[in-house]
């Protein structure tokens, strides 16, 4: 059976430059901020003019220093919000998914309303606007009478990342069949001893890519937690937002720089694990 190409291989030029000059264009809109913040990251200029007019590493210098400075920018210091943005990260990761892997199951062997029901519940919160869930936990967390400390962020982050993680999950779920599962307890084993030896290492693809994509959201999630946060816990990146309000400080395209270089990292780890080419278990 022959294979039918978008771009066909003879003729039609207007339509290959077409889309070329569109996929061009998204390439560019899509790369062109991270390559700005990467560019002037290495900037020797005092001030943000792009472009610059000469180059240096002084920002990366400074940016490193920052982690053993006591300086606190109206908040944190740069150490304790990154500690706290990676403990919130991996919270939020191991959570999600301890609480999405049941629920996959649940929501692709049960009734077909039910799934259908609860898939629309948990996009709520894509289609939400954030500024109004951010209000919405404030609102809440203000209501209570107990100190919620480093759950505070925690909470919200769940709920901006659950639908991320179970429709990877759900999407692994699909693709075992009913047949595997009912093989193993015929052979003996408890339908829980069957879904833990069985179906959960058969998610392994949709499970490693939910913990990837929830540390990633949890990490770099700004408008959440610009409601959310208090003198004693914040993240990396509302301290980074304290050091532009009054005029953009060098040193956090630096470290924008090295938040980048990580989710491209992960990002291209999860392009392989779906792509069955690689297993960190």
């Amino acid at each position: 059976m022959s294979r039918v190409g978008l771009m066909p291989e003879e003729g039609g030029g207007s339509y290959k430059l077409l889309v070329c000059l569109l996929a061009g264009i998204g390439i560019i809109i899509a790369a062109a901020p991270m390559a700005i913040i990467v560019i002037m990251s290495f900037s020797a200029a005092e001030t943000s003019s792009f472009p610059p007019s000469e180059f240096s590493l002084r920002w990366y210098e400074t940016a490193l220093t920052l982690f053993s400075s006591d300086e606190s920018s109206g908040s944190q210091a740069v150490g304790a919000a990154l500690s706290s943005s990676l403990l919130v990260g991996l919270v939020v990761m191991v959570l999600s998914v301890a609480a999405c892997i049941p629920l996959a199951y649940a929501l692709v062997r049960g009734q077909r309303r039910l799934r259908q029901s609860m898939e629309l519940l948990f996009t709520l919160p894509l289609v939400f606007p954030l500024v109004m869930l951010g209000i919405a936990f404030l609102l809440i967390a203000e209501s209570l009478r107990w100190e919620l400390g480093i759950w505070r962020l925690i909470i919200p982050h769940l709920a901006l990342v659950m639908p991320f993680v179970l429709r990877n999950c759900m999407s692994a779920m699909q693709s075992i069949s009913r047949e595997t599962e009912e093989a193993a307890i015929s052979l003996g084993a408890s339908p829980l001893r069957a879904g833990l030896d069985i179906v959960v290492p058969l998610m392994k693809p949709g499970i490693l890519a939910g913990l990837i994509f929830a540390f990633i959201i949890s990490f770099n999630e700004f408008t959440i937690t610009f409601f959310m946060y208090t003198i004693d816990q914040s993240t990396l990146p509302i301290w980074m937002y304290s050091r532009t309000v009054s005029s953009l400080d060098p040193s956090t395209l630096a470290l924008s720089v090295f938040i980048i270089l990580i989710d491209l990292v992960m990002i291209i780890a999860i392009d392989k694990i779906i792509a069955g080419r690689s297993s960190l278990f």
